[in-house]
C-alpha cells in the first residue's frame, strides 16, 4: 500500500508519491522528467521535453472559455539531496522512504524535496482534473532550478503564450511572495599541493551537530556555516600550534545550503600534539557558548589519523588566513521590507584538491549593485591570497511590481477559500521568475505555497492541510474567469 494513501487532495499525493519513488537530485532529472512526459502522454496532453530535460505540457482550456488568456503553472521538477550521516541510501540511483503522521509529510533519513515536488504533484493534478473549469494552462517544470536555475536559463519560452505566472516555489501558506533577491554562484581556488610529512602527528577534527538549512530562506536565523566555523578553528589551531598543515577538508554539497558539518584533517609537530588536543576541548566550549541559542547541537571534536602528505606550513598559512577574511551570512537588511535580509552570502562547499583549496560561495541581494559589490569583495580577498575565482549561474532578481492584477486575483482566491487576507512578502530566496520577466515581456508573477519547514535539510516536513488549502486556492484562481 502506497505510504500516502488516504491523504488529501488524494490526487495531489498520489502523484507525489510517484515523484518521489525515483531519484531526482539536481543533475539527475532525466528519469523524474521522462516520469512527467509519461503523465502527460498517459492525459493525452501534448508536451514537450528539451534537451536539458525540462517540460512543457498544454492543456486547452474547459469549454466556453477558450478566448480567455493562457495561464501558467510552474514549479522545478530537481531536489536537494542531503541525508544523514548513517543513511545508507544511493540517492543518485534510489527513490525516497517517505513518511507521515497524516498532518506532516517526511522522509526518513533524508531530505524530502517538498521543495519543490509538491508544486508539480499539485500541477498534475490539475492538469488530471477532468471537472475544474479554467483557462488555457500551459505548465512548466524546469530542471536544476537548485543549483543555479539552470533549467530555466535554458527553457525556450517562444512557444508560450501566457503572461501570467503562478509559481508553486514558496513555502509559507498565506504568504504570496511578488519580489526575490537574485544571485549568482562564485567558485573560488587557493592553489597549493601536498607533498610528504616529516615526522608529524596526524588529526581529523569533525565539526557536527549543527542545524544548516537553506541559504535564502533561513540565512537570517544566525545558523552556524560549519565550512567558515572549520576555517576559523583551523586558524585559531595554527596559531597555537605553529608548523600547522592542512592535509584535507571537506564540507557541504550544495552551495545555496548552510553547511551542517565539516571535516579536517590536519597535521602538527609531535610536540605540539596535545597543545592541539586542549585547544580543540576549549574551541568545543566556546563554540557551545557562542551558538546555544541557534545551534545547541554543536560539536567539534579531534582523533589521531594516520597521514602521509599534507600542505606545506606556508599554503597552509596562506588559506586559512583567506577563509578567515571571507564573510559569511547576512551582509545588509532591506530598508524597504522591514526584516528581509537584502544581501548575503553562503560558502555551501568546501573541498582540497589536488590543485588546491576549493570553495563555492552563494551570492544574494535584490540589489544588483550590491550583488556585484560583494562579487567584488569575495574577488579582492581571493587576489591577495593569490587565487583565482570563475561565476555561474547568474539570475536576476524580481523586482516588485506597484500593479499587478494577478496578485489581486490570487489574493481573492485565498479570501474566499480561506476567509482571511493574504500577506505580501519579497524573499531573500532565488525564484525562477526573474528568469522568465526576462524571457517574456509583460508577464504578471505571483508565488505561492504550502506550509514547508526545514528545507534542504533532512528534517524537512511538508503540511498535509496546508497542502490542500493551496491547491484549492489554485483551483479556485483559475476557476474564476480571467479577463
Amino acid at each position: 500500500m502506497a505510504v500516502l494513501s488516504g491523504l488529501e487532495p488524494k490526487a495531489v499525493f498520489e502523484y507525489f508519491e510517484k515523484l518521489c519513488a525515483v531519484p531526482h537530485g539536481s543533475g539527475n532529472t532525466k528519469q523524474i522528467s521522462d516520469l512527467c512526459v509519461g503523465f502527460a502522454k498517459e492525459l493525452g496532453l501534448k508536451c514537450r521535453q528539451d534537451e536539458a530535460n525540462n517540460v512543457v505540457i498544454w492543456k486547452d482550456a474547459s469549454p466556453g472559455r477558450e478566448g480567455e488568456d493562457p495561464v501558467i503553472l510552474q514549479g522545478h521538477i530537481d531536489m536537494v539531496c542531503v541525508k544523514t550521516e548513517d543513511c545508507p541510501k544511493d540517492m543518485a540511483r534510489e527513490g525516497l522512504d517517505l513518511r507521515t503522521d497524516r498532518e506532516w509529510v517526511w522522509a526518513d533519513k533524508t531530505s524530502l524535496g517538498g521543495d519543490n515536488g509538491i508544486a508539480v504533484a499539485m500541477i498534475l493534478a490539475i492538469l488530471a482534473d477532468k471537472e475544474l473549469s479554467h483557462p488555457p494552462l500551459e505548465a512548466v517544470f524546469t530542471v536544476d532550478e537548485e543549483v543555479g536555475m539552470e533549467g530555466a536559463f535554458a527553457l525556450d519560452c517562444s512557444d508560450l503564450k501566457g503572461r501570467k505566472l503562478v509559481n508553486l516555489d514558496s513555502e509559507e501558506e498565506g504568504v504570496f511572495t511578488v519580489s526575490c533577491a537574485g544571485g549568482v554562484r562564485v567558485d573560488c581556488l587557493l592553489p597549493g599541493v601536498r607533498t610528504p610529512l616529516s615526522g608529524e602527528t596526524g588529526y581529523e577534527l569533525a565539526l557536527e551537530g549543527l542545524l544548516g538549512g537553506h541559504s535564502g530562506a533561513e540565512i537570517h536565523k544566525g545558523r552556524a556555516s560549519a565550512n567558515q566555523v572549520m576555517g576559523r578553528v583551523l586558524y585559531s589551531a595554527m596559531e597555537r600550534c605553529p608548523g600547522l598543515r592542512l592535509a584535507d577538508i571537506r564540507g557541504g554539497q550544495f552551495d545555496n545550503v548552510i553547511c551542517s558539518r565539516n571535516h579536517a584533517k590536519v597535521a602538527v609537530p609531535a610536540d605540539r600534539a596535545a597543545a592541539l588536543e586542549a585547544f580543540i576541548r576549549e574551541f568545543d566550549a566556546a563554540l557551545k557558548n557562542e551558538y546555544a541559542g541557534c545551534d545547541g547541537g554543536v560539536t567539534l571534536t579531534c582523533g589521531r589519523t594516520a597521514l602521509d602528505a599534507a600542505l606545506s606550513p606556508e599554503a597552509t598559512a596562506n588559506m586559512l588566513r583567506t577563509l578567515l577574511a571571507v564573510p559569511q551570512g547576512v551582509q545588509a537588511m532591506s530598508a524597504d521590507f522591514p526584516g528581509l535580509v537584502q544581501t548575503s552570502l553562503n560558502m555551501g562547499v568546501i573541498e582540497l584538491r589536488e590543485e588546491g583549496l576549493y570553495f563555492g560561495v552563494s551570492v544574494r541581494s535584490c540589489i544588483a549593485t550590491q550583488k556585484e559589490m560583494i562579487i567584488q569583495r569575495l574577488k579582492a580577498i581571493l587576489e591577495l591570497g593569490g587565487g583565482a575565482f570563475s561565476l555561474r549561474g547568474n539570475y536576476p532578481g524580481w523586482q516588485f511590481a506597484r500593479s499587478s492584477v494577478l496578485r489581486e486575483e490570487i489574493l481573492a482566491a485565498y479570501q474566499a477559500v480561506c476567509g482571511r487576507e493574504g500577506t505580501l512578502e519579497a524573499t531573500h530566496g532565488g525564484l525562477e521568475c526573474g528568469l522568465f520577466m526576462e524571457k517574456l515581456p509583460g508577464l504578471d508573477a505571483v508565488s505561492l505555497g504550502p506550509e514547508l519547514h526545514d528545507v534542504h535539510s533532512v528534517k524537512e516536513r511538508l503540511s498535509v492541510a496546508s497542502t490542500g488549502r493551496v491547491y484549492e486556492v489554485t483551483r479556485e484562481f483559475l476557476r474564476r474567469n480571467c479577463p
